[in-house]
């Protein structure tokens, strides 16, 4: 398996642990929003592809970060495209490390086998909008279906996680956010991520805005009676 990035060290991405985080290339969505455009598009992704790591030196990173890191993320780009990630994440559990996925939930099966061994410690998935704007959102190739299994495969059986939603004042507004309730009802944590437009995959993204303070308020008084943990990040 191969890396187009490591960060070697975060105390913000896995909640309460200290981490390093491995960047996957490529990803099955084309959010305009998205802020790692270089690790998305395949034209940027090819210009990396010198400098990719390869699971070896990933591995043995950990190994010299016994007793200091507690755990690894690993985030992309999307992941779960990868064929050789269960066989990573083995390796990496071997070592006593824990494990945090960030995805995008469009291939529940791969998350769901992930489960099946305990690969996971911690799951974030992006709840990026309701089903019905999904594919207007990030690409036809998305089937709603797979963000809905996904969903309750990660509320059901993953042993920490949270949902995650990067807010675009014209891109959420008040009925796509009142669909999304459902989707993320009864979930342990939802994470609100202001829109930030420093890089964006689309350059006409980056005239979008966040809410304001007001709006945010009100935003999180829609979500907070459905979900147990409501955090602004």
């Amino acid at each position: 398996m191969k890396f187009s990035a490591i960060q070697p060290f975060t105390v913000l991405d896995y909640p309460g642990k200290a981490a390093c985080i491995a960047f996957t290339p490529g990803c099955n969505f084309r959010c305009g929003y998205c802020h790692n455009p270089e690790f998305v598009l395949p034209d940027r992704v090819k210009l990396l592809e010198p400098d990719f790591i390869d699971e070896e030196t990933v591995i043995g990173f950990l190994e010299r970060r016994k007793g200091l890191l507690d755990g690894i993320v690993v985030t992309g780009g999307e992941p779960t495209l990868h064929r050789g990630l269960p066989d990573f994440l083995r390796r990496v559990k071997s070592l006593g490390f824990l494990v945090k996925l960030d995805t995008n939930g469009s291939l529940p099966q791969v998350v769901g086998k992930l489960f099946d061994e305990n690969l996971l410690d911690y799951v974030a998935m992006d709840v990026k909008t309701s089903l019905e704007q999904y594919p207007g959102l990030v690409g036809p190739c998305i089937q709603p279906k797979a963000i809905q299994d996904s969903i309750d495969l990660i509320r059901d059986h993953a042993p920490d996680y949270e949902f995650r939603t990067t807010l675009l004042r014209e891109v959420h507004g008040l009925p796509v956010l009142k669909d999304m309730i459902g989707l993320v009802a009864r979930a342990k944590r939802y994470v609100l991520q202001p829109f930030r437009s420093a890089v964006t995959l689309d350059p006409n993204f980056g005239s979008y805005s966040a809410p304001d303070a007001s709006e945010m308020e009100l935003i999180i008084d829609l979500f907070r009676p459905h979900v147990g943990e409501l955090i602004l990040r």
